[in-house]
């Protein structure tokens, strides 16, 4: 009777084992279309962005209630901070557009990488409007250095360097803001693979339930543009502008299509959101209400292709193809 009790073991232990090789092949299954569903939503906002970019191409330049370009380019921003006077923002691109002296070219080109709102582009003027109003004026007006040497190179009031020793008939009032990049602490978790622009690696947000908000398009960090020539700024440890200044400025704020999706995804909001209908959550219980006043110096807008990563402009050639 013994021989039968062990088959029946065996053939026991042979239906478990098929059972659980059945679990893991539906486990495999599905965490497989839970990756194509994440793919299938940004390949939707990749579809959105190029509309908006298309925008861009064949919309002629209008004006908004405040009479500003609808549009901004770099010049134009730099128009714009120019009109700062008295600022030491206006003060620095003053300086760098009237045929600099040595001492000045010296101190520039050594350690000060430029003015915040010149840092950077973006794609759509919604979310130029966005991130220049969650980071306010005295922010997008700040001067960037490398490290501390740049400082005090600023602050010198002894003849050798300094602002207000270099621009002779201007003064710069009150207090400004100098940002070293030196004393930041970076983003340490690496970038995303084979991306030209070296975006943050950083997880996507996920409601208790363990989804992606609906809605949700990317963090702020990452939907900023990059020119090449501050791709190649880096500290003297090595990192560059995204993991270092843009990363302290925006951290891992969250953008989302509306204010509506926004509010749904508080549970995973820790970092502030924005939503590009103007919604705004500095963060965790601080909102932002009321009607916004459009910040009048903002980030450029980056034009045509250039720059953009190769999925939105392979995309882009099959969508015209």
């Amino acid at each position: 009777m013994a021989q039968p009790n062990q088959q029946k073991h065996l053939n026991f232990k042979n239906e478990i084992l098929r059972h659980e090789d059945n679990l893991k092949f539906l486990y495999s299954q599905a965490n497989h279309i839970d990756e194509c569903i994440l793919d299938l939503q940004e390949m939707f906002w990749l579809i959105w962005f190029l509309v908006s970019l298309g925008r861009y191409h064949s919309a002629k330049v209008t004006k908004t209630e405040d009479g500003d370009g609808f549009f901004h380019t770099e010049e134009e921003t730099v128009q714009k901070i120019l009109q700062k006077e008295n600022s030491a923002a206006a003060l620095f691109c003053w300086l760098k557009a009237h045929n600099p002296t040595q001492t000045l070219t010296s101190l520039f080109t050594k350690d000060v990488v430029g003015i915040v709102a010149t840092l950077a582009g973006v794609v759509t003027d919604e979310l130029s409007k966005n991130l220049s109003d969650f980071l306010g004026l005295d922010t997008m007006l700040a001067i960037v250095c490398k490290t501390k040497e740049g400082i005090e190179a600023l602050e010198r009031y002894d003849g050798y360097g300094g602002l207000h020793v270099l621009a002779i008939g201007k003064e710069i009032k009150g207090r400004f803001t100098v940002i070293c990049l030196e004393e930041l602490r970076p983003f340490v978790g690496g970038f995303v693979a084979g991306d030209p622009q070296k975006k943050l690696a950083i997880p996507k947000p996920k409601l208790p339930n363990g989804d992606c908000p609906p809605g949700f398009i990317d963090y702020a960090v990452n939907m900023i543009h990059l020119d090449s020539k501050y791709l190649s700024c880096l500290t003297p440890s090595g990192y560059g502008l995204r993991e270092t200044l843009f990363y302290s400025l925006f951290s891992r704020l969250q953008i989302y299509r509306t204010r509506q999706e926004m509010l749904d995804a508080l549970p995973c909001i820790n970092d502030g959101a924005l939503s590009l209908d103007g919604g705004m959550i500095k963060g965790c219980g601080v909102f932002v209400l009321g009607n916004r006043k459009a910040a009048d110096v903002r980030f450029p807008k980056i034009s045509g292709k250039s720059g953009l990563p190769d999925s939105y402009i392979e995309l882009k050639k099959q969508s015209e193809g």
